[in-house]
């Protein structure tokens, strides 16, 4: 399969890139906007498997994780500065005419892209999209209580008294994180680059400690009752067991008209890597649908 690998200059600093097939035939390619903030385009390099069907894709590590430029400045942790990079992806790569995919905080970027009614944009896939923070977190603390017991008392401690860096609040976390954000077994190689790769500033500065307490800029942030703007052929996707919960989905998918939306009945937040193979044909068939 053709690679290509490169960087970018963006605001003086470098944001890596790299695409799968042939981006410039005939076949529209694909942009997909990784989580997080900061989790990196590892996370969605198994999408690749979309290129040897013969969808192209381009992955890039957005601004401060990853292969990607790392400044030290929270300041520069802005949606703004994200749809900034996005437009100088797309116009270093030669990108005019794309389709879009964001997965999780990929999903919001790509929601308040979406917004700014850029040219050139074919369709839209929304993958467990964070699309209004509040929510999020109202059911992030719903999927708590539904925790073993002990894991449900120590994270609501760690997070009322500000501790959440303690191993107490980690272990706890991890049973929220193998139910709800990942439920592969063994855990899946690239979510271990991803984690490892991970921009811990920029995380921390626009969302907080963890998916289930929202202490950063995002915290008040939402976009559903604006989605209802967004007239580009939209595809939700979400697992069953998804942190973005079924609620959550339903509520934007009938705010975008005409959407679609795939429900992934063994799935959670990574439902590329727990049903792959029903994730890309659902990915495959929307975009080459009429």
């Amino acid at each position: 399969m053709q690679t290509r690998e490169g960087f970018i200059n963006f605001k003086g600093f470098r944001t890596y890139y790299i695409m799968y097939g042939d981006v410039a035939g005939e076949k529209t390619p694909l942009l997909a906007l990784h989580g997080g903030p900061g989790y990196t385009h590892y996370h969605l390099e198994n999408l690749s498997g979309l290129a040897e069907r013969g969808q192209p894709l381009v992955l890039y590590d957005q601004l401060g994780c990853g292969k990607s430029a790392r400044p030290d400045n929270p300041k520069l942790w802005t949606i703004e500065v994200f749809i900034d990079e996005l437009n100088a992806v797309r116009k270093s790569l030669g990108l005019d005419l794309l389709n879009l995919l964001g997965h999780s905080w990929g999903g919001s970027l790509a929601a308040e892209y979406m917004l700014t009614k850029p040219a050139g944009v074919k369709k839209l896939i929304l993958s467990s999209p964070l699309l209004d923070s509040k929510l999020w977190v109202v059911e992030a603390k719903r999927l708590v209580n539904e925790l073993p017991a002990w894991a449900t008392a120590l994270m609501r401690k760690h997070e009322a008294e500000g501790t959440t860096d303690s191993y107490e609040y980690q272990q706890a976390y991890m049973e929220f994180k193998t139910r709800f954000i990942c439920r592969a077994k063994p855990y899946p190689m690239p979510l271990v680059k991803a984690d490892e790769a991970a921009g811990a500033q920029v995380y921390e500065t626009m969302w907080g400690p963890s998916e289930t307490h929202a202490t950063g800029s995002l915290k008040n942030w939402s976009v559903l009752d604006r989605l209802h703007e967004i007239d580009t052929p939209t595809l939700f996707l979400s697992g069953k067991y998804d942190e973005a919960t079924p609620k959550q989905i339903e509520i934007a998918h009938r705010n975008i008209p005409g959407s679609k939306w795939v429900l992934f009945e063994h799935s959670s937040h990574t439902a590329n890597f727990e049903e792959t193979e029903k994730y890309l044909e659902a990915v495959e068939e929307f975009l080459d649908s009429a």
